[in-house]
């Protein structure tokens, strides 16, 4: 979908560009209910009322006094900033510093076949130093920021949102003290542990993509439809701390994890029964055996000599 080159210090790398990913969703057109037409739309002026030919359209912007600025092509030939096929590097970042908020579409990079050694070169300078490459490119006469990052044997661009275009979060909640107790934050910890696992994509499915090929088939032979499966109660309102127990326990049994063995408290000495009893009878050893060892440090008595 575009062809350019990436443009390294003095090091210029020729590539093609490859949309990296496909949504798997279902396009429905509008059509008549009674014999299933398609519904088209006429492309109608509303000032003279015309049917408008495609080749007859312009791009039109309204200002806020209710002028219309009509732009042709050739206008956006004479924008003032770089629309040639470059890919300009701007800098080398951390990965981590990088939000995935910012991140839009993915694109495959690869080199002309006069640019394979730069373009290897390139990949494995980024995946040994774990850095990614800041750049701009111009698609479609639109500039955006971008950012370049080793994947596999690729390389791999991803477009971004400029700041400006990330909207700032305004809720009422950020405005207060919400007070989380230890108790809750230490089991919510356990729960996070008990659920940890590798990412791996293909451990997931797209469940609505699936039902929806199964309803579309069942509708075209006429078959049975299926039904939705009924929705499980949730029974009882439990508290926090109750729901975090629970599902910290669901999620060890999911995973085939014993439950942990609960530490029984220390047994107390009782005051009465066979327990005073023992306790009587080792304080009487005790005294018993402390005597015994008094009289025998005692220094002996001398005898009186007869007169």
């Amino acid at each position: 979908m575009w062809r350019g080159a990436i443009s390294f210090g003095l090091v210029t790398i020729g590539v093609r560009l490859y949309t990296a990913t496909e949504e798997h969703d279902f396009r429905f057109h509008q059509v008549h209910r009674e014999d299933g037409g398609r519904i088209r739309y006429k492309r109608v002026c509303q000032v003279c009322g015309e049917e408008v030919a495609y080749a007859d359209i312009a791009k039109g912007y309204e200002l806020d006094d209710g002028r219309v600025v009509v732009m042709d092509s050739e206008d956006f030939d004479k924008l003032p900033i770089n629309t040639d096929h470059a890919i300009d590097v701007l800098e080398f970042v951390p990965a981590e510093e990088i939000d995935p908020i910012y991140f839009q579409k993915s694109y495959y990079l690869e080199p002309d076949k006069a640019a394979t050694r730069p373009y290897v070169l390139l990949r494995t300078a980024l995946e040994r130093s774990g850095q990614l490459a800041v750049v701009k490119i111009t698609i479609r006469q639109r500039e955006t920021l971008a950012m370049l990052r080793a994947r596999e044997d690729l390389l791999v661009m991803h477009t971004m949102l400029w700041p400006d275009e990330v909207r700032k979060p305004d809720f009422d909640f950020l405005d207060g003290d919400v007070e989380v107790r230890p108790q809750e934050l230490k089991m919510a910890s356990s729960l996070v542990e008990s659920m940890a696992g590798s990412f791996d994509p293909g451990d997931f499915t797209d469940d609505y993509t699936e039902a929806m090929q199964k309803l579309i088939e069942a509708k075209a032979e006429g078959a049975e439809l299926p039904e939705q499966p009924e929705a499980e109660e949730t029974g009882e309102v439990i508290d926090l701390m109750t729901a975090l127990e629970r599902s910290v326990e669901q999620a060890r049994s999911a995973r085939g994890e014993a439950k942990p063995a609960e530490k029984k408290p220390a047994a107390r000495s009782s005051r009465s029964g066979g327990s005073a009893r023992s306790s009587g009878a080792s304080r009487s050893k005790a005294a018993a055996s402390k005597a015994k060892e008094t009289k025998e440090k005692a220094p002996a008595k001398k005898k009186a000599k007869p007169a």
